[in-house]
């Protein structure tokens, strides 16, 4: 999995899981999706989701624990996770 960065909109991530956009919504409210994780709400009415993990949920729909590895590798490349030189 890639670590950088990339966040989309709506469109585009429906389009990656092969999706109408409005399922996007009910596979957050199913808690498929995980907030901080798959996507982040910039305010109530914009939300961007994480390119490269909703790509490996994706390919790994069939393995939930291969997923759960490229979570912990996403999570663990935070900053807010990283431990300060002293």
């Amino acid at each position: 999995m890639n670590t950088q960065f990339e966040f989309i909109d709506k469109h585009e991530a429906a389009a990656i899981l092969k999706v109408h956009p409005g399922t996007l919504n009910r596979y957050r409210q199913d808690g498929k999706l995980i907030e901080g994780v798959h996507y982040t709400r910039l305010s109530t009415q914009t939300i961007r989701y994480n390119k490269p993990l909703l790509e490996d949920w994706a390919a790994n729909r069939d393995d939930p624990a291969a997923h759960r590895r490229a979570i912990e590798i996403y999570l663990a490349s935070l900053l807010s996770n990283q431990t300060r030189k002293k």
